[in-house]
């Protein structure tokens, strides 16, 4: 009784540090809720109220009064859907090309991609953009979208799980006549569909809350995404932060619905990958 007893306190342990830290994540976000229905005086009083008095939805309708709302929901879809496509395609690709194809220079190739993930990309800001200004890409989804598509992180994920397939399916396929795209198209890329759901959440994820390249490369409101659209809402001594978080909730709700919905693919990919979020 007493081994069964201890192993029900350790069943028990676990679970209530497991509830603890669910609840310290979804924290915010229901603060962020709670928020975007207070009044001003509410959302700014000390001690904080956690309950408003009465529920102010109006913050919902009065966004898309005061910015484009609309517009920036339609830029960031446009955008997001822009960079995710390619971006797991050509990683795809070049993982493949890396776990499975032989040529000269692969492996040096290979780590001067991998060098790409210790450079900050605050440091290829500049370098970005004036070559944006050549190209005549300023405020435009080209500048948004094409440099976004290219992602050495995407291609070391995706070449794990290449690497990770049975080498007798590709040489059973290459007896059977199959060309290198055809193997890569017809039976290795269907086998690795938790790894690409796994990108693809990270991309998704990535472009949605994109910030500092949209900020820096658009100027006109038709261009802006929901990141910076949002942060215009922010006055530099008064803001009103139940306007704020409405918002906020506005542009967080997507992402958790894909990943509702995709969740059994994600956590499948990022467990074979072995990799930390």
């Amino acid at each position: 009784m007493g081994e069964k007893h201890t192993g029900i306190l350790a069943r028990l342990s676990i679970h209530l540090f497991l509830l603890i830290g669910a609840a310290s994540m979804l924290f915010p976000f229901f603060w962020m809720i709670l928020t975007s229905i207070k009044t001003n005086a509410e959302a700014d009083h000390i001690p904080p109220i956690w309950f408003p008095n009465e529920p102010q939805f109006s913050w919902y309708l009065d966004i898309f009064e005061r910015i484009p709302f609309g517009q920036y929901y339609m830029n960031t879809i446009a955008v997001t859907v822009g960079r995710t496509l390619p971006q797991v395609f050509l990683c795809a690709m070049a993982a493949f090309g890396f776990a499975r194809l032989k040529f000269p220079g692969r492996d040096i190739i290979f780590v001067c991609i991998l060098a790409i993930l210790m450079v900050p990309s605050q440091v290829l800001l500049i370098p970005h953009f004036y070559q944006a200004v050549l190209f005549g890409w300023v405020d435009s989804y080209k500048a948004l979208i094409i440099p976004g598509i290219f992602s050495a992180y995407g291609t070391f994920l995706l070449r794990q799980f290449f690497l990770s397939l049975p080498k007798e399916l590709e040489d059973s396929a290459k007896i059977d006549g199959c060309s290198y795209w055809t193997i890569f198209w017809r039976i290795m890329l269907p086998l690795t569909m938790p790894g690409l759901a796994a990108l693809t959440f990270f991309c998704i994820l990535s472009s949605w809350n994109d910030f500092m390249w949209p900020m820096v490369v658009t100027n006109s409101d038709n261009m802006k995404v929901l990141s910076v659209g949002i942060n215009s809402l922010q006055g530099i001594y008064v803001s009103e932060q139940p306007l704020l978080m409405a918002a906020s909730v506005m542009a967080t709700v997507p992402l958790l619905l894909f990943f509702l919905l995709m969740q059994r693919f994600i956590i499948k990919g990022i467990a074979f990958s072995g990799i930390k979020v």
